[in-house]
């Protein structure tokens, strides 16, 4: 049973307005890798630790403190995330009181955004590369991903027609950092397919690797064979192609061969990462993604994490540092008690236009299959959707 709860509390109102409140190593043994930073000092980290639960859906670390097997009541979930902030990544794209933006007895549209972000890199210099959108139903008993090609021309406001994952990066701008990137991408797919959301995560990939690693390893289903154009071997130690370059020793490529095996956090990073030399591209990318979430959704809930309170903490701090979070204001451990009957299994994969390229070339567009599938989003008529047109999901397990 839904938890009954106001979504905009006196707070956050004047922010948003009239808004709704054994691992087999791809082709040599290795360890380690080193992995991007988050934003800019300008801004600091925060601690959204059991997010992890709503967003088992982009870290699949939701699926984490999911379901039955939580570990702890909801007053002790309350305390331990009672510290924890939250920023507004939506601005004007929240969900209304009309839109059931009021309480979570209704569906729940999230905005997922990842950013391969890098120490060196300054916060108002970084783009959206995946773009998710996260649809649970009224029954709260399902959860899809659908992710939005980055190079889709979109019309951003305030800056005309671009590539949907520049919007990020021109909210960032002059001060914005990533909760005005966050929310000018949110506006822009709002204008585009009229989905507005209940909450939004910026997720860091390069912190993934700190969740992957608290899990052991992930199992990845390869199904086509790609060579790593950011990692190498070096004295079988898989480095960023950059610092493998100033050791001046031997540089081996990282090959990820078709096949399912069990990924060390480094390489299930790395091969989600691959886009170029995809037969589909960004689109094969994308699945890939979708396909570590679920892999680290079922992970977390089939190795008795959920039920053993020293790994439950150690995935918790883990996820802690790859998450920027917005509830809505909403209480997280309301949030989690919400969705607690969403499982691993219960996640389900579609594609955007087929999974292929559908476009100019230079950019994609959204086929009417797509818009067809967002209307159902915002009807909350996905799961007929979906029935009456299987071929949208994705086969990536």
């Amino acid at each position: 049973m839904p938890v009954q709860t106001s979504r905009r509390p006196p707070a956050l109102e004047s922010t948003r307005g009239p808004a709704r409140v054994a691992p087999t190593i791809p082709t040599q043994p290795g360890k380690g890798g080193k992995t991007g930073g988050g934003p800019a000092k300008k801004r600091p980290r925060r601690k959204d630790p059991l997010w992890a639960r709503l967003t088992l859906v982009f870290g699949a670390v939701l699926m984490m403190l999911a379901g039955v097997a939580i570990v702890g009541s909801k007053a002790l979930i309350s305390e331990a995330t009672g510290n924890i902030a939250q920023r507004n990544l939506l601005g004007d794209a929240g969900k209304s009181d009309a839109e059931g933006g009021a309480t979570l007895d209704g569906p729940i549209d999230m905005l997922l955004l990842g950013v391969d972000a890098r120490e060196r890199w300054a916060a108002d210099d970084v783009r959206a590369d995946s773009i998710i959108v996260l649809h649970i139903p009224a029954t709260h008993d399902q959860a899809y991903l659908i992710s939005i090609p980055r190079d889709t021309a979109a019309e951003i406001p305030g800056h005309g027609t671009d590539k949907i994952n520049a919007a990020f990066q021109f909210g960032a701008r002059n001060g914005g950092g990533w909760e005005g990137g966050a929310q000018l991408m949110a506006k822009t797919i709002k204008k585009m397919t009229g989905v507005s959301f209940d909450g939004a995560a910026i997720i860091n990939f390069g912190g993934f690797k700190n969740v992957i690693d608290t899990l052991g390893t992930v199992r990845i289903c390869v199904k086509q064979e790609v060579k790593s154009i950011h990692m190498s071997y070096v004295d079988g130690k898989p480095m960023w192609n950059a610092d493998a370059k100033k050791t001046g020793k031997k540089m081996t490529p990282v090959v990820h061969k078709k096949g399912c095996r069990e990924m060390e956090g480094w390489a299930a990073l790395d091969y989600s990462r691959q886009r170029k030399s995809l037969k589909n591209g960004d689109y094969d990318r994308q699945q890939n993604q979708q396909q570590l979430i679920k892999a680290m959704a079922k992970k977390a809930t089939q190795d008795g994490t959920l039920t053993n309170p020293l790994k439950l903490n150690q995935l918790i701090k883990a996820a802690g540092k790859a998450f920027i979070l917005d509830t809505g204001g909403v209480p997280i451990a309301d949030f989690i008690f919400t969705m607690r009957g969403v499982t691993g299994n219960d996640l389900v994969m579609l594609k955007t236009n087929g999974g292929t390229f559908h476009g100019d070339g230079v950019r994609e567009t959204l086929s009417p299959q797509t818009m067809e599938m967002f209307q159902a989003v915002k009807r909350d008529k996905l799961a007929e959707f979906v029935f009456a047109n299987p071929g949208v999901i994705s086969s990536r397990e």
